[in-house]
Parts: structure tokens; C-alpha cells; sequence
């Protein structure tokens, strides 16, 4: 009687989910052999290899890349270095407005200068690392079309035109000091990159 109930409450539900097939019990599926095959969900008629997903999850524009271009990512750098900017000339503000008014008691009149002070230099620092920002990116995607590939010589040569130009109102001198600043800058920031690449192909070498 019990195993009757079991096939009738299997069929019952088999029905009303569009299966004509007899339903088993867990225990009748005990001694079936699985050798060379899945083992279905008890829940599902549905093999749960099917259910894996080895691919990505989302679908691409034709010819688009899986990685965001300097394009994509000039948003994020000008935005990360103008906030960036704001927090360091804001702790260099309050250093600068706390050492200035040291004689002074605390009071209203000091209160504001040392406000002024915070939202100047905040002003300051935000506004030269956003150029900065903005120049670099804007010749990281020029050079990246122009040469028609993404590599860290696009990198190297994008913080040295940047550096070159911010520097031009100080003559030659001045472009070559930021020339050279931001090479050395944008090397380190390569070498940083690829230091995991480079310790693996010495590796292999050594092998």
C-alpha cells in the first residue's frame, strides 16, 4: 500500500508538469546504475551538467574586447584622481591652516580661515591631478588608435607626452624635467604591472 501511494503521488505529480512517465521513489532508483552518466536532479528531470555555465554570462557587442580600453577607463582615472586630489589637498589644507593660526585661540575668526585654507588647497590638488589626469588619458587614446594596440609603451609614452606639456610654460628645461618625471613615473607603474610576467619568464629561464 505505501509503495502504491508513492507511484500514485509520482504520477500525480508527473501530470501536472506535463510528464507521462511512472514515478519512482528513491528507493527504487537505489540499485540503478549511474556508471558512464550524470546522475539526475530528483527535483528535476534535467541533467545538472546542463546547468553548468562554463562561459561567461554576458554577451559582448560584435568585435567588442572583454577588457574595458583606455576609453572606458579614462572616466573612472580623471574621476578616482579629482577625488583623490580633493582628500590629500584637504589633510594638506587643515596641516597648513592648523599651523598657520597655532597662535590663535580657537574661535570663529580662526575657525573660517582654517576652513578657507581646507577648501583651497582641496580646490588646488583636485584640479592639477584632474589635468593631469585628463592629459594622460587623452594621449593614452590617442596613441592607442594610432598605433592600433594596447600594450605598456602606450602607457610609457602617454605619461611622458603628459608630463612634457604640463611642463611647456617652463621652456625647454621644464619639458624635459617633465618629461622625464612622468617616464620614470609611468616605468615604475609598468614595471609594477608586469613584475608577476617577468619573475615567471626569469623562472622559466632558470630552468
Amino acid at each position: 500500500m505505501e509503495g502504491g501511494g508513492n507511484t500514485s503521488r509520482g504520477s500525480g505529480l508527473g501530470s501536472l508538469f506535463g510528464a507521462g512517465g511512472p514515478g519512482y521513489s528513491h528507493a527504487d532508483l537505489a540499485g540503478v546504475p549511474l556508471t558512464g552518466m550524470s546522475p539526475l536532479s530528483p527535483y528535476l528531470n534535467v541533467d545538472p551538467k546542463y546547468l553548468i555555465q562554463d562561459t561567461d554570462e554576458f554577451i559582448l557587442p560584435t568585435g567588442a574586447n572583454k577588457t574595458r580600453g583606455r576609453f572606458e577607463l579614462a572616466f573612472f582615472t580623471i574621476g578616482g584622481c579629482c577625488m583623490t586630489g580633493a582628500a590629500f589637498g584637504a589633510l594638506n589644507g587643515l596641516r597648513l591652516g592648523l599651523k598657520e593660526t597655532q597662535s590663535m585661540a580657537w574661535s570663529k575668526p580662526r575657525n573660517v580661515q582654517i576652513l578657507n585654507m581646507v577648501t583651497r588647497q582641496g580646490a588646488l590638488w583636485a584640479n592639477t591631478l584632474g589635468s593631469l589626469a585628463l592629459l594622460y588619458s587623452a594621449f593614452g587614446v590617442i596613441i592607442e588608435k594610432a598605433r592600433g594596440a594596447e600594450d605598456d609603451l602606450n602607457t610609457v609614452a602617454a605619461g611622458t607626452m603628459t608630463g612634457m606639456l604640463y611642463k611647456s610654460t617652463g621652456g625647454v628645461r621644464g619639458i624635459a624635467r617633465g618629461g622625464i618625471a612622468g617616464l620614470l613615473l609611468t616605468g615604475l607603474y609598468a614595471l609594477y604591472n608586469n613584475w608577476e610576467h617577468m619573475k615567471g619568464s626569469v623562472a622559466r629561464q632558470s630552468l
